[in-house]
């Protein structure tokens, strides 16, 4: 039994990363022995995979047809977009009466790293970084209810990050100069500023008309 669900846990982890990753891209029908056969284990992990993935939105399964990857909703998408403003924002505010040398020095280490990956083509790890990035000044806004809800998207936005870098609609380096404002402002303290900028950012980077922020 303990085998059992190792492997399904394992099913589990493999298909979700490929669908964070847009490995699996929103709207493709996979079935249950094209993954098995992939990761040389039976069906039936593969299939109570499948039924967690579904519980949690990710999939819609079809019986005998297969398993349909749930694109992201233009709606979902806009969702996800405000309650980051709003977190990102309030974090802001919150570190902008604060030492933020620490934070900024975080900052900028980040952004060489986006630099790096950038240079290297690595789209998957330049996604990470990404969300990492902004969870940096969320986090240093030391109130664990805020960061506790931004993790709570995390999952939603490195796939949005993913599918945005993907689609080619905006290229590594646009999105590090439009980080290296977010840090620059975040330095000055500059809150109003970087609510503005962010909401740019957001738009740009995910195709998105964020009306009322």
């Amino acid at each position: 039994m303990s085998k059992t669900y190792s492997s399904a846990d394992h099913a589990y982890r493999e298909v979700k990363e490929r669908i964070l990753t847009g490995v699996l891209p929103g709207g493709e029908l996979i079935s249950e022995g094209e993954v098995a056969s992939d990761l040389g284990m039976s069906r039936t992990p593969v299939r109570e995979a499948f039924l967690r993935l579904e519980t949690e939105g990710w999939m819609r399964l079809y019986p005998k047809r297969g398993a349909l990857v749930v694109p992201i909703p233009v709606a979902e998408a806009e969702h996800v977009a405000h309650a980051r403003y709003v977190v990102e924002v309030a974090a802001v505010r919150a570190v902008a009466v604060r030492d933020r040398t620490a934070l900024i020095a975080a900052l900028r280490a980040s952004l060489d790293r986006q630099r790096a990956d950038a240079e290297a083509g690595d789209r998957e790890r330049f996604a990470l970084e990404d969300t990492d990035f902004h969870r940096t000044y969320v986090v240093a806004a030391d109130n664990p209810l805020l960061a506790g809800f931004y993790d709570s998207l995390r999952e939603r936005q490195r796939r949005m990050n993913s599918l945005a870098l993907h689609r080619g609609a905006t290229d590594m380096a646009a999105i590090i100069e439009q980080h290296a404002e977010l840090a620059d402002l975040i330095e000055a303290g500059d809150a109003d500023g970087f609510a503005t900028a962010l909401v740019a950012h957001l738009s740009t980077v995910h195709r998105l008309s964020l009306s009322g922020l």
